[in-house]
């Protein structure tokens, strides 16, 4: 029997990154399974960027280099570019758990609409940090999204046929609404059971930050209703400070 083995397309964003790119672009090139279509979408870049991607030029199936009106209209022009069976992105600062990690994950099961695992944070130095707060949920739906971002956007290969473009209406969340549309329409949904990802974390402002909530409160508005929203944020807050106060403990 012929093992499973579709094309997966990996899409990086980049602007400006001249610290990170390479690192994230090695974990792509780096990876034992070959059949993976490697698309970079670089939002002009006027740092080094453009020349440590240059370097590896030959083994990228796609370079788009010019100006963006924001993240998600990049990563709307990386979906446009994608001819794989399944996507993700691996944008500039994240990677790969490991080498096998796509290998993996296409080993655990053939043909399914979604894989998804779980994900490491790093610091700026590269140094660990633990699990994400939201571990992944062990059967996953799209009402999984009601209590926040259970799965990172790293960790989540969707099979391309079932994606749309991003909604640019939203600047922050847009992320969350694209992956619950697209497992509105997933029959079959795989947890791996392993970590697959590394994901850098950033500093957001306080504005932006109040930004992104409204925007995942009016998300989760759409698809659960009003009333199970702001009860769903109740326990999200709940689960906030808890987790705060247990650290907290923790780390005095």
């Amino acid at each position: 029997m012929k093992a499973f083995s579709p094309t997966l397309s990996v899409i990086t964003i980049v602007y400006n990154n001249e610290r990170d790119i390479e690192r994230t672009m090695l974990s792509v090139l780096n990876q034992t399974y070959p059949n993976i279509e490697y698309i970079i979408i670089d939002g002009n870049s006027n740092d080094g960027t453009l020349q440590i991607i240059q370097k590896y030029k030959a083994r990228i199936a796609r370079l788009i280099n010019e100006k963006d009106e924001g993240i998600y209209d990049a990563m709307n022009k990386g979906l446009a570019a994608a001819t794989g069976d399944y996507l993700i992105f691996m944008n500039s600062g994240d990677e790969f758990f490991e080498a096998t990690t796509v290998e993996n994950v296409f080993a655990t099961a053939s043909d399914a609409d979604i894989y998804y695992g779980e994900t490491e944070m790093i610091n700026d130095e590269g140094q660990s940090l633990g699990q994400r707060r939201h571990r992944a949920p062990e059967q996953f739906t799209w009402r999984d999204f009601k209590y926040g971002m259970s799965i990172s956007h790293q960790a989540i290969y969707i099979r391309r046929a079932l994606t749309e473009p991003y909604d640019r209406k939203y600047q922050l969340s847009a992320d969350i609404d694209w992956i619950i549309r697209a497992a509105k329409k997933a029959k079959k949904i795989v947890n791996v059971n392993r970590y697959v990802a590394k994901y850098l974390v950033g500093g957001m402002s306080k504005a932006k930050h109040r930004q992104s909530l409204e925007e995942r409160f009016d998300i989760m508005k759409r698809y659960y209703g009003l009333v199970p929203t702001v009860l769903n944020h109740v326990v999200i807050a709940f689960n906030l400070g808890w987790y705060w106060l247990k650290n907290r403990r923790t780390n005095d």
